[in-house]
């Protein structure tokens, strides 16, 4: 029954371990290792490396792959990467001159958008070849969205989470718990028509679709384990960094390798650093050359701003942290550049090209 062709984006072994697994095995590692992850209510120094630094920081710099180092890419839409991070940069001045923490607040906000948007492509991409009816896809789009912003809601009004998105504070505060009764009966009731839908989908093609309903019951099993059942940093970041992060990492390597071999196959050219990259081995060098641009963009917000891990970026420790509040207002924003390009152009770079012949839908 369950042999019918599937959407994959690359194959069954990469799209299974990158793309949807992640929170799966997030979950499998908290059990494994209770004492490691529940005791840990802060984050441990190896934990802030392996889940920011290599994951969450590096994962914003594939972006690069995608847009300003992907040529054609970038002829495209050359006018909006060019004025997206200068606008970002100018009204991020804006705000942190206002406020640090409007710039700080708003930041957050938008990355939670980016984040559950992310989910919502996903489920869009392993949705493409489903011959559905109008209710059934848009009862798949109800329940992403529930998954995500549910946590999101019950995190506001409840006032009890132990972590925070950026910083504390960044989050508004609301603290009416009172409304968390009926939200829940809402969310279990979407949840329970999701499954119904499914069951009844199943029964009429006798066949599911494994990937898409990997990505819905990951992204239920992640928010709400990381954000409503857990109530630590470590869990929390786990699950939000290690599931949105890696599976982003993924599909812009998927992408560029079938955009190289599509180039191939029609005698166009390739650019050398995208042959050494979108190999099957080049994976190595694409996570490096992330890897590397992260380091150094956490190395300056160490050694200027924060000061918080010397012991992973003791060469930046030689730069003065910065106390001047006109220095702040135009490094801060300069430093987190990267970071609002990223969530800003993600959400024009693929829904642009669902056009194209290139794209991974394809």
């Amino acid at each position: 029954m369950l042999k019918a062709k599937q959407p994959w984006l690359h194959s069954a072994a990469v799209d299974l371990l990158f793309i949807v697994s992640p929170p799966f095995l997030c979950l499998l590692a908290i059990i494994a290792f209770p004492d490691f992850f529940q005791q840990n209510k802060d984050m441990p120094v190896i934990a802030w490396v392996v889940l920011v630094l290599l994951i969450d920081v590096s994962h914003v710099y594939s972006t690069l792959f995608r847009t300003y180092l992907d040529k054609e890419a970038f002829q495209k839409q050359k006018s909006l990467m060019i004025l997206v991070p200068l606008l970002a940069w100018v009204l991020g001045m804006l705000l942190y001159g206002l406020d640090d923490m409007l710039f700080w607040r708003v930041l957050a906000y938008l990355a939670v958008f980016h984040f559950i948007r992310q989910q919502y492509g996903f489920l869009q991409l392993y949705s493409r070849k489903e011959r559905v009816t109008k209710w059934q896809r848009q009862i798949n789009v109800i329940t992403i969205y529930t998954a995500t912003i549910y946590p999101i809601l019950y995190w506001h009004l409840e006032g009890k989470r132990l972590f925070n998105w950026f910083m504390a504070g960044d989050f508004i505060s609301i603290s009416y718990p009172g409304l968390l009764p009926i939200l829940t009966v809402v969310y279990i009731f979407i949840i329970l028509v999701y499954v119904v839908k499914e069951v009844w989908f199943i029964y009429q093609n006798k066949t599911t679709n494994i990937p898409r309903n990997l990505v819905v019951f990951g992204t239920l099993l992640s928010w709400y384990l990381g954000i409503v059942y857990y109530n630590g940093d470590l869990i929390y970041t786990t699950f939000n960094v290690v599931s949105h992060g890696i599976p982003y990492l993924a599909l812009v390597w998927i992408y560029g390798q079938k955009k190289q071999i599509h180039a191939s196959r029609n005698c166009q050219p390739v650019a050398k650093l995208h042959k050494l990259i979108y190999r099957n081995t080049g994976i190595i060098l694409f996570v490096g050359l992330v890897t590397l641009l992260a380091y150094l963009e956490e190395g300056l917000w160490d050694g200027l701003v924060w000061r918080e891990h010397r012991q992973v970026f003791s060469f930046f420790s030689l730069l003065p942290q910065l106390q001047d509040t006109v220095l702040l207002t135009i490094v801060v924003p300069l430093l987190a550049l990267p970071q609002i390009t990223h969530y800003v152009l993600d959400g024009f770079i693929w829904k642009v090209s669902r056009d194209e012949n290139l794209h991974p839908l394809k």
